[in-house]
């Protein structure tokens, strides 16, 4: 029984550490750009756009030009917290037998 008791603490712990990493990784910050930074798109660990920024000289371009870029920074912004989000989560469960996503 007191295996079992052991057992159902440190559940209680991952659950814990699993939380908090999860606010954190909320609150960090990307940043996915396009167009060689001319356009450029801020991100939070919950794939929430903060900010997004244009090149002056890309207010003068073709419509479709511009969506292109946004697009393409959006997705690398979305890469990118994926990344981090997949090896941060790896680092606290890197001790844990097999079976996680993040390792």
């Amino acid at each position: 029984m007191k295996d079992l008791n052991d057992l159902m603490k440190q559940a209680g712990k991952m659950q814990e550490q699993m939380q908090k990493a999860q606010e954190d990784l909320a609150k960090q910050e990307v940043v996915g750009e396009s167009g060689a930074g001319m356009v450029k798109v801020t991100m939070n660990g919950r794939h929430s756009v903060r900010a997004v920024q244009l090149d002056e000289s890309l207010l003068s371009e073709d419509k479709s030009l511009l969506e292109d870029l946004l697009a393409a920074a959006v997705n690398d912004a979305v890469r990118r917290v994926e990344e981090s989000n997949k090896s941060a989560l790896g680092k606290m469960f890197s001790g844990v037998p097999g079976g996680f996503p993040f390792q």
